[in-house]
């Protein structure tokens, strides 16, 4: 009987076991998708800082599983002209890719990024040019934070593609331009680091990278402004469950739509929706075997265009008397240039350029926080004045200063620069008091 007896305990245990891991759920995929690495190496940047930035990409993309078949990536220089240093599919291996970004040379010329994004689009991520339907699509941008062109436009492209971006600044920039261009949230898709600190945000970002290139995650493609495709990987079979979407207005969370679908389901497109809003997505998949968690994702829908003009002349009408063109109003233009001085260990001024010909601002703020994380401070700045004076920081600590122009309209723009104050004095050691000693009268003869 005891042979039976433990042969008995042996397939309960088992059958235990296998249940168990049928709860947790299937084991998190590899990551899977295509990963470009969009490189500035242009005159703004010297060649020391381009060696200190290929080393990081280097370092970034030697860990990752690559295959021609799951994960692949590419490296793009942002010059006068892009230029393709390897293309997706390339190098089969994290070491190769690695040895191909340290053999690279900086192409010099203009820093044409906006260029170099519709190159990115028109060559490499549509589905025209031979991209791969259906699989995670991410750029990493590393720049010193300037464009000769326009990078807005053609970065919403990328994004309405489905594109996940990452951008690394190096410390300088306009701060609201990078996080309009950075995939949201900002505070998780946008690195302000120093060249010398790039190993700071190595770990981190590498994590983030292999997390939305994970294919079980939900992403958004065909964005328009009433609209949009959601897109995931199986998860389930036809049989063995059904999807929940639910679909919720960020600034009205009872006003919910929900859509059910079969288990074979892998897309769904939202419609009738409001312009230029922010809209919270979740897919929350009802499986017989597993227990799979609900995925969310947050998307704004693009601004609406400009309808046809109403109350028009129509065929036949009076000719309406024509004015004088007027004058264009100045641009309203943040600071040029940013200026760090008098830095103490708690305290540094700055200053900053308005620039030349633009209309005049209501005022400045300027906000300050670490560079490694912390609480942003503000202070307000009235128009006329182009310094303040920052105090209450910490010695010896790297900080992130924005300058924020503020106009009539209601515009704003902003420039970006690091600031460092150097550290403090150091304690001096208090004396050590000596043993009193004993005059000539109290000697013994």
């Amino acid at each position: 009987m005891l042979p039976w007896t433990a042969l008995g305990l042996a397939l309960s245990l088992r059958l235990a076991l296998a249940r168990s891991g049928a709860e947790r759920g299937p084991p998190a995929s590899a990551p899977r998708g295509d990963l470009m690495f969009l490189l500035d190496s242009s005159a703004s940047v010297s060649h020391y800082e381009f060696s200190r930035v290929r080393e990081f990409v280097g370092q970034l993309v030697a860990p990752l599983p690559l295959d021609t078949g799951a994960l692949r990536a590419s490296l793009v220089h942002v010059g006068s002209r892009p230029y393709t240093e390897f293309s997706f599919g390339q190098h089969s291996s994290g070491k190769a890719a690695q040895d191909a970004v340290l053999a690279s040379a900086q192409r010099m010329g203009d820093t044409h990024t906006g260029l170099a994004l519709a190159y990115a689009k028109e060559q490499l991520f549509a589905e025209a040019a031979g991209a791969r339907p259906g699989v995670p699509k991410v750029l990493v941008w590393v720049t010193d934070g300037g464009s000769s062109d326009p990078v807005g436009p053609p970065m919403q492209e990328l994004k309405d593609l489905g594109v996940t971006v990452f951008i690394v600044s190096t410390g300088r920039g306009n701060f609201l331009e990078l996080s309009a261009a950075a995939s949201a949230p900002a505070e998780k898709h946008l690195h302000f680091v120093d060249v010398d600190d790039l190993h700071i945000i190595l770990q981190e970002l590498t994590g983030s990278i292999l997390d939305a290139m994970r294919p079980q995650q939900l992403h958004a493609t065909e964005i328009t402004s009433s609209g949009f495709r959601l897109a995931w990987p199986p998860l389930l079979t036809a049989d063995a469950g059904y999807y929940v979407l639910e679909l919720v207005p960020s600034a009205q969370p009872g006003a919910a739509r929900r859509q059910q679908l079969p288990g074979n389901a892998t897309d769904w497109t939202w419609a009738g929706l409001d312009p230029d809003t922010d809209y919270d997505a979740a897919l929350v998949p009802e499986s017989n075997v597993h227990l799979l968690r609900p995925q969310h994702l947050r998307v704004r829908t693009r601004p609406g265009e400009a309808g046809p003009r109403v109350g028009g002349p129509e065929s036949g009408a009076a000719p309406v008397p024509t004015q004088p063109a007027a004058l264009p109003a100045p641009e309203e233009a943040g600071p040029e240039r940013i200026v760090i001085s008098h830095a103490r260990p708690r305290s540094l001024r700055v200053s900053w350029a308005p620039a030349l010909g633009a209309a005049a601002a209501l005022g400045y703020h300027v906000q300050f926080g670490p560079l490694e994380g912390g609480a942003a401070q503000r202070v307000e700045v009235p128009a006329g004045r182009n310094c303040t004076t920052l105090q209450g920081l910490a010695p010896g600590t790297a900080y992130l200063v924005t300058v924020t122009a503020a106009f009539r309209s209601g515009r704003e723009s902003a420039l970006s620069a690091k600031a460092c104050t150097p550290d403090g004095p150091r304690p001096r050691p208090r004396p050590v008091p000596r043993a009193p000693t004993l005059g000539a009268a109290s000697r013994e003869p």
